[in-house]
């Protein structure tokens, strides 16, 4: 009994000597190590990331890349009159390898000098070619030494509201800062800062400050849906911007000449549906109720009838008697915004049918669209 002791002690002895000085064990291999309340994890975890966030990243790696600050110098005049430079930035973002970008209009406005800043620093001097004022658009070319990195657009038409975007552009200067959000509504009408109404913006949640204006609003899967225009209140970012639709965009670049030669109907409209357009003894189904014919419009010359009295409906004042647009190139309206949408498609010039409800039954009438006229 004795000597299985001494033997059991011998070879603990000879193991313990073993671990401690023979195989030289990193015991603290086996152990986190731990200062007060933390400690280390064994391996760092970097494959972290949410679906979204993993898409946020890739349309980012790519969208910033084709994203530009535009500076100008623009003159002003100080209380003695003496004219001094001062500089204007916002962005931009290229649409084509030869660089063409596009911008809003209030970016590049009176600038006497333009530059263009690229993701990589490099600085181009720029020139204008196209401007659309009455939906604050502009295009610039600046002459590469290089194909560049181009956004694709994409289409405005169908957005959701809830729907996510990205904005992306040069907030206070900051060069290439991504925000997030949500299309927070649609067909929102607001005033530029001379007083121009800027019709049908998307508004967003996804933080837009100065100096993001004429920047991509992008949609999950990177395209283009809307250029970052304007936002509520001149403090910058309490969660309303508006961007300008893309589509609005496209009507421009499909123009040929150094201006925009906008398609021009002369009316205005409002919705009306349901139990409103029953009321008033119209279809259900409604559509646009013609609330004003502009004299020697086109819609005047194809003779749409405006309206011939006026009542009260709650507290708005409306127009009946004049034409309801049901249709407009054999689609029945069931938005607002639906003639805006199919003008955006149109050229001066073009024919626009409209079937319009007038004496008890539908007429079609086509309309030969005149040109807006031209601001200066």
């Amino acid at each position: 009994m004795r000597l299985r002791s001494l033997v059991w002690a011998l070879i603990l002895v000879a193991g313990f000597y073993y671990v401690t000085s023979v195989a030289h064990w990193n015991v603290g291999q086996f152990v986190r190590r731990t200062t007060g309340a933390w400690y280390t994890p064994a391996a760092a975890n970097t494959a972290g990331f949410t679906t979204d966030e993993m898409n946020n990243i890739d349309i980012y790696k790519t969208a910033h890349l084709a994203t530009v600050n535009i500076t100008s110098i623009v003159y002003h005049q100080d209380w003695f009159f003496q004219v001094y430079p001062g500089k204007d930035t916002g962005s931009g973002f290229i649409i084509s390898p030869d660089g063409k970008i596009l911008t809003n209009f209030h970016v590049v406005q009176g600038g006497h000098e333009l530059t263009v800043t690229l993701a990589n620093k490099k600085q181009y001097k720029a020139r204008v070619l196209f401007t659309d004022r009455s939906n604050d658009l502009a295009l610039v070319k600046i002459q590469p030494r290089e194909d560049l990195p181009v956004l694709r657009m994409g289409d405005s038409d169908p957005l959701q509201v809830g729907q996510k975007v990205l904005a992306i552009g040069n907030p206070f200067g900051l060069e290439g800062t991504l925000t997030t959000g949500v299309v927070s509504s649609l067909d929102r009408s607001i005033s530029d800062e001379n007083g121009r109404p800027l019709e049908h913006m998307i508004q967003t949640d996804a933080a837009i400050n100065p100096g993001n204006s004429g920047g991509p609003l992008l949609d999950s899967h990177g395209s283009v849906i809307g250029i970052n225009t304007a936002i509520y209140g001149p403090q910058g970012n309490i969660g309303i911007g508006f961007a300008m639709p893309i589509n609005r965009a496209k009507a421009m670049l499909e123009e040929t000449r150094g201006h925009v030669t906008r398609p021009f109907l002369g009316v205005k409209t409002v919705l009306v549906q349901g139990d409103l357009a029953q009321a008033l003894d119209l279809p259900a189904d409604g559509g646009l109720l013609i609330q004003q014919v502009e004299s020697n419009s086109a819609a005047e010359e194809a003779g749409i009838h405006g309206p011939r009295r006026v009542v009260i409906v709650g507290n708005v004042e409306l127009g009946i008697g004049g034409d309801l647009i049901t249709a407009i190139d054999g689609k029945a309206v069931t938005r607002d915004d639906d003639l805006q949408r199919a003008m955006n498609r149109k050229h001066a010039g073009d024919t626009l049918e409209l079937t319009v409800y007038r004496n008890g039954r539908n007429e079609k009438v086509n309309v030969k669209l005149g040109a807006a006229p031209q601001e200066l």
